[in-house]
């Protein structure tokens, strides 16, 4: 072999290495069915901040910089601080049913919830794919969570890993 082939294996050795090893990159996940993820990034619910919703009020995107990696999915937050928080306590900031929507979970099926079409009830973030569900779900949240409770654990079993 030739040194100028060797040494260039050599360069691209080390700097995979200390890509690797680095601890400012962006966090890393496999996609996962039961979070919604973007399949291609495998960035949880496009990217919004979960906390924001608690602490905000509203969808508010996060950013690369304040990332987290949790249940086979990357989370982006507006700043450290609901990083921290959503670390300290995933069950509470995280969508409850991976982000879907649990009007259509009623239903018997999983659809996606759209970030933006949120409420909070029962001091848990529930997304929902229509404004519809939506609606309909805030004005009896009881009456939905009944039937997904019952429904949700045969769907969560058809969704991968």
């Amino acid at each position: 072999m030739r040194p100028g082939i060797a040494l260039i294996r050599l360069l691209a050795c080390l700097l995979a290495g200390i890509w690797i090893v680095c601890p400012g990159r962006p966090a890393e996940a496999a996609t996962t069915e039961r979070i919604v993820v973007n399949r291609f990034t495998g960035v949880a619910i496009e990217g919004f901040d979960p906390v924001a919703y608690f602490v905000d009020g509203s969808a508010l995107q996060g950013t690369a910089e304040f990332e987290a990696n949790l249940w086979g999915a990357v989370w982006r937050f507006r700043n450290e601080g609901n990083r921290a928080s959503f670390l300290a306590h995933p069950e509470i900031y995280g969508p409850q049913f991976g982000g879907y929507d649990p009007a259509d979970i009623a239903r018997g099926v999983t659809v996606a919830g759209n970030p933006r079409f949120f409420v909070i009830a029962a001091q848990r973030l529930y997304l929902f794919s229509r404004e519809a569900n939506r609606d309909a779900f805030a004005a009896d949240p009881e009456r939905f969570l009944y039937e997904v409770g019952k429904r949700w654990p045969g769907l969560q079993e058809q969704l991968s890993q």
